[in-house]
């Protein structure tokens, strides 16, 4: 097994990571459809949008997984962290040197077909995939290829929609609090 290598902007990466405020949250229902879309259009058993943290691969959403969560050194999807403009596809990983021997492959989910398009943010940083993942090695077509990166871009805006809720959240909070002080104030007066 070959762990991936750490992309030369990790600090700025985990940075714009936590930024979104994403890790360790609730399952959200516009993350859950866009993974059952991509599970159904690439044909495959396992789907999910995976953060690389750190330390660790976290999944927001996943179809076919029971775990949430898996150590970063035998993530299929920090591979993916280097290659922000290309999805990052392996027919068959029992066959590929990366993979051969990861405990992934050898065994549960015997992971042989994967398919990772890159969550990237405006600022070029990678913070993780949508993937999708079979039992058995296979192909995308270009069609297939194509429609896992346009959802991937609706993952992204779900992402970017998640943080200006927390944002728009968190000012409404100051807001009330201003309100509260402004009341508070003509009350002594």
């Amino acid at each position: 097994m070959i762990a991936a290598p750490r992309p030369p902007n990790e600090e700025g990466r985990l940075e714009a990571l936590r930024g979104f405020d994403i890790l360790d949250t609730p399952a959200e229902k516009a993350f859950d459809d866009l993974v059952r879309l991509a599970l159904y259009i690439c044909d495959t058993p396992i789907a999910a949008v995976s953060f690389i943290d750190k330390d660790r691969q976290w999944l927001k959403s996943k179809v076919g997984l029971a775990v949430p969560e898996t150590k970063r050194d035998i993530s299929f999807c920090a591979h993916a962290l280097t290659l922000p403009n290309e999805t990052l596809i392996v027919p068959d990983a029992s066959l590929d040197v990366r993979f051969s021997d990861n405990p992934l492959v050898t065994g549960e989910p015997k992971i042989r077909f994967y398919a990772g398009a890159p969550l990237v943010t405006e600022d070029g940083f990678v913070l993780g995939t949508l993937c999708v993942i079979d039992h058995i090695p296979k192909e995308l077509s270009a069609a297939q290829t194509k429609a896992l990166e346009v959802l991937r871009n609706q993952v992204m805006r779900e992402l970017e929609l998640h943080r200006k809720n927390i944002e728009l959240s968190e000012a409404n909070k100051k807001l009330e609090q201003a309100r509260i002080d402004l009341s508070e104030s003509e009350t002594r007066y």
